[in-house]
């Protein structure tokens, strides 16, 4: 065999440099399957990482040492992840399976902390390496193999990636911290104040001009006239408010507006951390004006009937946009003196706050249940199982504390149909929410009128 001819068999290998002898590279080349690699580019969105190389610039270094060392790739993954928590890119959790599936036994990477600056992650390469899955990693300036030595080091650079990021996770909250005990915010400016813009001032929030009168408003007529969030929310959509983005807020952006200390001067960093600073920036109301704000919402909270029971809340939702089902009472003063109680089950406007659906009285409600009962199949409902066990209860009354004999009948003579139209109409708010539950069916009311999902 002359010298080209060897020269042929070994181009789409490694390259002779990578072997001590130029004999055990031909006889490696004739004795087993070139390496199939995969080519794996990740870029993450994390802060520590940005200057890192893009993706389309690690596939084209990677793609140019392939074509540079004639290597056999077969597959290319791109993914834009962060590799800090082990298991959580499903990329890299592909790429894996697929190893582990045989598509391929090599990997092409610009360096290790693209595949994992995790131990999880790590071990699981190192994993693939002992099973013999994995031939071999190779990066722009490294190789990595099946052999102690190598895969020693692998760890030890994965392992120094973890590190970093453990590091700089300290060496951040540290920064947070100092910047909270100044009075700087350390995060986007809440709606009513812009961040500054200079580097030179980060953390310092400025009142924005076109926004903050509204929010003082805001918080003004929830205190003095007892506007609600819902009807905060309302007005803030007849006026065209949009935040710095360009957005309306939304019901739930109104409600954390409303508890937000920071308005007033201080704030808790994190969130539920119980650290409370003092801030450097201009409030926008005083204390007691966010005090008599909270007393406004608790009292709305404990005047929706939240406490109460009602017998077809959550059994029910709306027709119209798919939301819960709520209920509410209302007294009426009749002529006689006494006083009338009515409930009414309408939209929690939970999906669709400008529902359009209304409200029905329970009384309404229980006759379409009524008609309803008249047409479904009750006997594979669990009406029927309730019934056996309520005739057995009443057997038991009969013979163990009335003193009588045990009444010839069972649950054959009764009228499960009659039975269920019973507890409807005359069952406590309890056995009426038993009995739907036992429907095992869901139901939609649409203006007044209840169907079956």
């Amino acid at each position: 065999m002359d010298q080209s001819q060897i020269h042929l068999k070994v181009t789409t290998y490694p390259p002779l440099d990578f072997f001590p002898r130029f004999g055990h590279v031909l006889c490696c080349m004739e004795n087993q399957d070139p390496v199939r690699y995969c080519l794996y580019a990740r870029k993450s969105s994390e802060a520590e990482e940005k200057q890192a190389l893009s993706i389309d610039s690690q596939l084209k270094e990677m793609l140019s040492l392939a074509q540079r060392d004639g290597l056999n790739v077969v597959d290319m993954y791109r993914e834009s992840h962060s590799a800090k928590d082990a298991g959580q890119r499903p990329v890299f959790n592909k790429l894996l399976m697929d190893i582990r599936e045989g598509k391929f036994d090599g990997i092409l990477v610009w360096h290790p902390d693209r595949l994992s600056r995790n131990a999880g992650d790590l071990g699981a390469i190192v994993d693939l390496f002992d099973q013999k899955k994995l031939l071999e990693i190779r990066t722009y300036s490294q190789r990595f193999t099946n052999n102690p030595n190598e895969k020693f080091l692998l760890m030890i650079l994965g392992s120094q990636a973890k590190l970093e990021n453990d590091n700089k996770s300290i060496n951040v909250k540290r920064g947070l911290k100092t910047k909270c005990e100044l009075g700087l915010w350390p995060s986007v400016a809440p709606t009513g104040y812009l961040n500054s813009k200079n580097k030179d001032q980060k953390g310092v929030v400025f009142v924005d001009p076109d926004r903050a009168p509204v929010i003082k408003d805001l918080f003004q007529k929830v205190a003095n006239e007892g506007w609600s969030g819902r009807k905060v929310y309302r007005w803030l959509k007849d006026i065209k408010f949009k935040t710095r983005t360009g957005k309306p807020l939304t019901l739930s952006n109104v409600y954390v507006i409303l508890n937000n200390h920071f308005y007033y001067g201080t704030f808790e960093y994190p969130k539920a951390s119980g650290r409370w600073f003092q801030g450097k920036h201009t409030p926008l109301i005083s204390k007691e004006l966010f005090e008599e704000v909270q007393k406004q919402l608790h009292l709305q909270v404990k005047s929706k009937n939240r406490n109460k029971e009602f017998a077809f809340t959550r059994l029910l939702s709306c027709g119209a946009c798919g939301s819960g089902i709520t209920a509410q009472e209302k007294f009426k003063s009749l002529k006689d003196g006494s006083v009338a109680k009515y409930i009414y089950y309408g939209c929690t406007r939970s999906r669709n706050i400008n529902c359009k659906e209304g409200y029905t009285e329970e009384k309404v409600l229980i006759k379409e249940f009524l008609r309803i009962f008249d047409v479904i199949d009750l006997e594979r409902s669990g009406i029927k199982k309730k019934l056996e066990a309520e005739i057995e209860r009443h057997k038991k009354f009969h013979s163990g504390i009335m003193g009588k004999a045990d009444e010839n009948y069972s649950v054959k003579d009764a009228d499960i149909r009659n039975y269920a139209k019973y507890l409807l109409t005359e069952g406590s708010i309890f056995e009426k929410r038993d009995l739907m539950d036992c429907l095992r069916t869901k139901l939609k009311i649409t203006k007044g009128l209840v169907t079956v999902d």
